[in-house]
């Protein structure tokens, strides 16, 4: 199989790291598209990755142009948000009718409701494909959706750290079983990763995202890591109140959450003192991850017809401290 990563980054470089470190090279051809620091460290020194306190150089073909690579099997993208427009089409140059792009990102994605019944089936989200671009370039048929259920930090260009997990769960947009589908999710296990196979990828996409819709952004508004967040009543009381609105919003287009907020609260205690992704990239001056993390829940609860207060307050005050920082484009007015 023929594999290329766009995106070296924290999960990039994990799958990177995992799949030229524990495969047979002679089954896989494994190569990554990159640029500045990151191309030029791989290219230096090899990819370098710590887990388990074990730290491994791992080789590994990168290049900067996508016709360098060629044609792929597989294309796993491990972007962040604000980036994956610029990158497009580079993936789809990697692509030919018979590729399939796993997108392995946070947030709510371009393809969503691709596949999905309901009120919003078909809904195109111009909070994360604005011009329908993505959608043009990346069609939701070849695109297999990936949840990421492991935490891992980038502390310099070319060096990955895996702190904990290892799960990833795959699936259709379209909920099918299809044969390629089955060979991605063999190769992440080959790979280390325990991989589940779900006939309604959107329902644990919308999951994760409620869980971090809110510490996310939160966190950036102060600087605070999740337990702090968590140990003051009023800031726990207005994540709630999003996370609320969010179980109203996913239940009126068919993904219900039993959960409560603070049973998930509990869970996210467990992790301890952690920054989250968005903190971590307000402190490195990288752009935010906010359209698809919160202005996609909006721009959804908009067309249901929902009042959304405090997820409104959460994005306006993000988005606009992120404008003020030179993290996000020019707040709208709406």
């Amino acid at each position: 199989m023929k594999v290329c990563i766009v995106g070296l980054g924290a999960v990039g470089g994990l799958f990177a790291g995992w799949l030229r470190g524990r495969l047979d090279p002679a089954g896989l051809q494994l190569c990554a598209l990159a640029r500045g620091e990151t191309l030029a460290a791989v290219q230096r020194q090899g990819l370098r990755l710590e887990s388990a306190g074990v730290v491994t150089n791992v080789p590994l073909r990168v290049a900067a142009d996508p016709v360098a690579l060629g044609v792929q099997d597989l294309v796993i993208v491990a972007v962040k948000g604000p980036a994956l427009a610029g990158v497009a089409p580079a993936v789809q140059a990697l692509c030919d009718g018979d590729t399939r792009v796993l997108v392995a990102m946070n947030g709510v994605p371009w393809w969503f409701f691709d596949g999905l019944p309901g009120p919003c089936a078909g809904l195109r989200l111009r909070s994360v494909d604005p011009d329908g671009r993505l959608h043009a370039l990346l069609p939701g048929k070849q695109v297999i959706g990936c949840v990421v259920h492991a935490s891992c930090q980038v502390p310099a260009p070319g060096r990955v750290l895996h702190v904990l997990g290892n799960g990833l769960i795959v699936g259709r947009p379209d909920g099918g079983m299809d044969a390629p589908l089955q060979a991605v999710a063999a190769l992440l296990t080959q790979a280390g990763f325990a991989v589940t196979v779900s006939q309604r990828i959107q329902q644990e996409v919308w999951f994760k995202l409620w869980g971090n819709m809110t510490m996310n952004p939160v966190s950036a508004l102060t600087g605070a890591t999740a337990d702090r967040i968590l140990d003051d009543p009023l800031v726990r009381g207005f994540c709630s109140a999003v996370m609320q609105e969010a179980q109203a919003v996913g239940a009126a287009f068919g993904i219900p959450i039993d959960q409560s907020p603070e049973d998930r609260h509990g869970v996210t205690r467990k992790l301890g003192a952690f920054k989250t992704s968005m903190l971590q990239d307000v402190q490195a001056g990288r752009p935010l991850e906010i359209d698809s993390l919160v202005g996609a829940v909006r721009e959804i609860a908009r067309h249901l017809g929902l009042a959304t207060p405090n997820l409104d307050a959460l994005l306006g005050l993000v988005r606009l401290m992120a404008h003020e920082r030179g993290l996000y484009p020019p707040t709208p007015s709406a």
